[in-house]
């Protein structure tokens, strides 16, 4: 068993050769009152709480960052896919003296550009269709903290 020697004091009028002046550990917990209990208990939920809460923070942190990532996918696929429409607004007067008819000229040049787009943006809602967006760690602990916490009561 090991005694935990930070709350340990000394004896005030000890001297540095009495035994007296030995560190008295923390008392055992089954030696505690049950309001000592109660308040140890008590002092180590609201700690562990705050742990899960930063946990939880922590978490969903990193989840927004991916969404935020994906959602610039979405906004670079939107552009290209306006940008394939205005190149196809521009080829109409370009090609329209070129080696093939001018509709399948344009039409061609949007359509690649649009494809661009429409891949990126595909990507993207893909991506944000695959995220998990519920904190599956803190979940976890918080129901191991509840186990603990049944076994702190008995």
């Amino acid at each position: 068993m090991a005694i935990d020697m930070s709350n340990a004091t000394t004896a005030p009028n000890a001297s540095a050769g009495n035994p007296a002046n030995i560190a008295h550990p923390e008392v055992p917990a089954h030696d505690k009152s049950l309001g000592e209990l109660f308040s140890d208990l008590t002092r180590e939920s609201s700690s562990l709480i705050r742990a899960e809460m930063n946990l939880a923070k922590a978490e969903v942190k990193e989840k927004m960052t991916v969404l935020a990532k994906d959602a610039v996918k979405i906004a670079a696929g939107g552009a290209l896919a306006y940008a394939g429409l205005i190149v196809l607004l521009i080829g109409v007067g370009y090609l329209l003296d070129l080696f093939m008819p001018a509709w399948l000229a344009f039409v061609l040049v949007g359509a690649a550009v649009a494809a661009v787009g429409g891949f990126l943006a595909m990507s993207a809602i893909n991506g944000l269709k695959n995220s998990d967006l519920a904190p599956r760690q803190t979940v976890e602990t918080l129901k191991e903290d509840a186990q603990w916490a049944k076994q702190q009561i008995r």
